[in-house]
């Protein structure tokens, strides 16, 4: 049996946690370590595996097959993925779609030069949904594209929302407009504008002193985020943060709308239903990082996305199993 794949995770929150999950369900996988800014001894691991400072990293090179990377993409992953693409290769779930690429410029300056391959904005928006958006474009190029998000609770936006100065604690839906879902799945082919798609609503935790008018303003004008939205800030206690919005559920609908030749309608749709957004999101991470481990066998090296993953890579059965089982 050959050797199983190293992997090592970089941020032990909500999507960390689901990665190490993630990893026991694929034998021909290895944690091989954790990575923290927190003190290493702070954290009580679901495993056996390692916990190394941030810091010591650097002294891991070679030791790791692939560095699944699970920092938030505001702050954390923009700093952290290349300059671990440097040392490793990585994955990672960046998912500011307006910002992904530059960022896909800057991790493959510095994956390529060391030889080493990182898939990036991956999980399943952007990932899954990705992939299913071309799919519907190329196999009915006469039509839309319409994607749907929730009702769920978006990690990226709620890690952007607890940033904020003065938000002590905050979870963040996505609500889908329903009479927007159903004119789209009439075939009607509407045109949509972002705010008529989605309402965002917020939760949040205030600290002490601080104000809610300007915290509220700060959320509702964040570009990128929630600037495009018809967005609501609620103002909640501790207890009812824990009691009320400690579940991750999440989901969406990606639908193409079209003509094909004969002139007949044509709808295509993807779902997903998710109980719990990181751990599912968490599992899409590991698959890939087998992808990337199998790319850098084959010396593709540098910033990669889905569009560029065979599916069949992603998959820990043979090309002829794959064959015999799923074609």
């Amino acid at each position: 049996m050959s050797a199983k794949i190293r992997i090592g995770i970089v941020g032990y929150g909500n999507l960390g946690r689901g990665v190490e999950a993630a990893i026991a369900q694929n034998p021909d996988m290895d944690l091989a370590a954790v990575f923290t800014r927190r003190g290493p001894g702070a954290l009580k691991l679901q495993s056996a595996a390692p916990v190394h400072h941030i810091d010591d990293v650097a002294g891991f090179k070679g030791r790791i097959d692939v560095m699944i990377l699970c920092g938030g993409s505001k702050n954390d992953l923009p700093e952290q993925g290349p300059a671990l693409a440097a040392l490793f290769n990585t994955v990672d779930s960046f998912d500011t779609h307006a910002r992904i690429p530059a960022y896909f410029e800057a991790v493959n300056q510095s994956a390529e030069p060391g030889g080493n391959t990182a898939l990036i904005s991956v999980g399943w928006d952007p990932g899954l949904f990705s992939l299913n958006r071309l799919f519907g474009e190329v196999v009915l190029p006469q039509g839309a594209t319409y994607t749907f998000w929730g009702k769920g609770l978006s990690q990226g936006h709620s890690d952007a929302v607890r940033r904020v100065p003065g938000v002590k604690g905050a979870v963040q839906y996505t609500l889908p407009v329903q009479a927007a879902v159903e004119r789209v799945r009439s075939g009607s082919l509407p045109q949509l504008s972002t705010r008529e798609k989605h309402t965002r609503d917020c939760y949040v935790v205030l600290e002490q002193g601080a104000d809610a008018a300007q915290v509220e303003h700060a959320i509702v004008t964040m570009p990128d985020y929630f600037a495009d939205y018809d967005t609501t800030v609620n103002f909640i206690t501790e207890e009812e943060l824990a009691r009320e919005h400690a579940a991750m559920p999440h989901g969406g609908f990606v639908i193409r709308s079209g003509t094909t030749g004969g002139g007949n309608d044509q709808v295509v749709e993807y779902s997903l239903k998710l109980g719990s957004n990181p751990e599912f999101t968490s599992s899409v991470l590991v698959a890939y990082a087998r992808a990337a481990y199998r790319l850098n066998q084959l010396g593709q090296t540098g910033a990669k996305t889905v569009f560029d993953v065979p599916p069949g890579m992603l998959s820990p059965k043979t090309p002829a199993a794959l064959r015999k089982e799923l074609l």
